[in-house]
């Protein structure tokens, strides 16, 4: 009698053990129907570059989450904070921390270990990525690799801020120099535009929307100052024909320049209401929401 005793009380433990731990994998997964934006900073810089932005977004209403993804020089991924429950738009700083890590099908696999990481945390099923400078190089290699892996949960909106697509200033391009054809196509093509040009033959992106932003110092070099808009421009060529919706956007000034495009009060308005626009009525804010790092 006591060992059928035991045998009870043991069953009884393992389930009560089981019905625990999904309590605790409920309290800190939010539900499948969040679609979480990723900022991924640029060359040398870390999470911090992000946070204009995402305070910009927090401010304006949009989320009150905003977590940062650590990536290891291994690719290992670690999530620091939580989404809160019910929050449908929260942010995910990615940090690598090899940020000077000039392999671009590196920095595209660590994307995709990010978003792997949120699907097995939160089970998305969507989500939206935000690039600056190198950050972009990251997105468009990791689509390169994995647009068409249905496993996947599937990109829905993607913001290019200052991206080098085909060239940077002193290393591989030069003021004035890249010219582009009537469709976008650049007359000359570095190594990994060349690469780039896989995109033109995935057919899996028809959802996907395209906001590309670049500055412009307006000093006659039609650049930013590390970026030529020829080069910029060039993502137009890759993309346009092949997902849903394609906008490039000018900035102009001293503040479009290449390093602080990623603090611009213009820049900030034009992705929340580009990635938010169904819940934020955008066009009625005030530039007062926008002051919070200046």
């Amino acid at each position: 009698m006591k060992k059928v005793r035991f045998i009870l009380l043991t069953a009884l433990s393992l389930l009560l053990a089981c019905f625990l731990a999904g309590c605790a994998t409920n309290a800190t997964t939010s539900d499948s129907h969040a679609i979480p934006t990723l900022f991924f900073h640029g060359y040398g810089g870390s999470y911090r570059a992000e946070n204009h932005m995402a305070q910009a977004a927090v401010q304006a209403g949009v989320t009150q989450s905003v977590i940062r993804a650590d990536v290891s020089p291994t690719g290992r991924v670690t999530l620091i904070g939580q989404f809160k429950r019910h929050d449908r738009h929260p942010i995910v700083e990615v940090n690598y921390l090899n940020s000077r890590n000039g392999n671009y099908h590196t920095d595209g696999q660590w994307a995709k270990n990010v978003v792997v990481k949120l699907q097995q945390r939160y089970q998305i099923k969507k989500f939206n990525m935000v690039g600056h400078s190198m950050g972009n190089m990251a997105i468009v290699y990791y689509l390169l690799a994995n647009a068409t892996n249905r496993k996947l949960p599937q990109l829905q909106k993607q913001v290019d801020i200052a991206g080098h697509f085909n060239g940077i200033l002193g290393m591989d391009d030069a003021p004035n120099r890249m010219k582009l054809k009537p469709a976008g196509q650049p007359t000359k093509m570095n190594a990994n535009y060349r690469e780039l040009l896989g995109l033109r033959r995935i057919k899996t992106l028809k959802s996907l929307q395209v906001l590309n932003i670049y500055g412009d110092k307006n000093d006659g070099s039609h650049s930013d100052g590390r970026v030529s808009n020829a080069s910029s421009k060039s993502l137009k060529y890759l993309l346009k024909d092949q997902v849903k919706s394609f906008q490039e956007r000018r900035i102009v000034g001293p503040a479009a320049q290449h390093s602080r495009l990623h603090q611009n009060k213009q820049v900030d308005r034009l992705l929340i209401h580009f990635l938010w626009k169904k819940i934020i009525r955008i066009m009625k804010l005030t530039d007062r929401i926008f002051e919070i790092n200046n």
